[in-house]
């Protein structure tokens, strides 16, 4: 096994992750999100959207997956709205993973009110499972064309974050059964950050602050932690 897979952190050894599975949409975020996994889980799988199926998945036996960013929509991303239509692993989706999430349980994956591409936002979420631990309020990565609107959220899903903006944008939702999460943001992106004290709204120049928590680590991390337990 690579030094990349092991820990260098001081998780507990029962709240790691064994084996992560990544699939990979064909974007450039999906290996800063594997680096994030690296630190975190014992082993870390990639797999292409269209080079391994479920029967592939099984076989490999993974403790969690992360169905990362891409182009297109969920329906053009292989194996993505499959993997949370038919089956009962932890998920964690990102960007289109979580627009994959959100089409398996039948939401309308539609334009969103504004194209994003490297905008900063802020958030504010429910304090519970991927935000564990995190500030109250806390600036994301946002880079999508298409978004789910919170009006049209199936009833199997359960919103947990959202823009503070007067829009309100659906920024992230859990399975209300399934151990599955999507956050439309990119946990990975550097403008992922702590918003400074005093302050309501992301910087325009995504800038943030020189003592930014590691926030997008912070989540990998907690739905590291989440799948250990579900697995175990």
């Amino acid at each position: 096994m690579s030094d990349e897979h092991r820990t260098r952190d001081r998780a507990n050894a029962s709240d790691r992750s064994k084996r992560l599975l990544v699939v990979d949409n064909y974007d450039s975020f999906a290996y800063n999100l594997v680096q994030y996994v690296g630190e975190l889980a014992d082993e870390v799988i990639v797999r292409r959207n269209d080079a391994i199926d479920l029967e592939g998945v099984r076989d490999l036996e993974p403790t969690g997956i992360v169905v990362s960013p891409g182009p297109g929509t969920p329906r053009e991303a292989g194996i993505s709205v499959p993997l949370f239509a038919e089956t009962e692993y932890p998920i964690l989706g990102v960007c289109l993973g979580h627009q994959a999430l959100c089409a398996a349980n039948g939401a309308p994956v539609v334009r969103a009110p504004d194209v994003v591409h490297g905008k900063p936002s802020t958030v504010t979420h429910d304090g519970a499972g991927l935000f564990d631990g995190l500030p109250d309020a806390f600036q994301v990565g946002r880079y999508h064309s298409l978004a789910v609107e919170r009006a049209n959220l199936p009833a199997a899903l359960e919103e947990t974050a959202r823009t503070t903006d007067e829009r309100g944008v659906l920024m992230a939702v859990r399975h209300r059964e399934k151990p599955q999460i999507g956050v439309q943001f990119h946990p990975e992106s550097i403008l992922t950050r702590a918003v400074p004290d005093g302050e309501t709204g992301a910087a325009e120049d995504g800038t943030g602050d020189d003592i930014s928590l590691e926030l997008g680590k912070q989540m990998i991390g907690n739905f590291c932690r989440f799948a250990a337990r579900v697995d175990a």
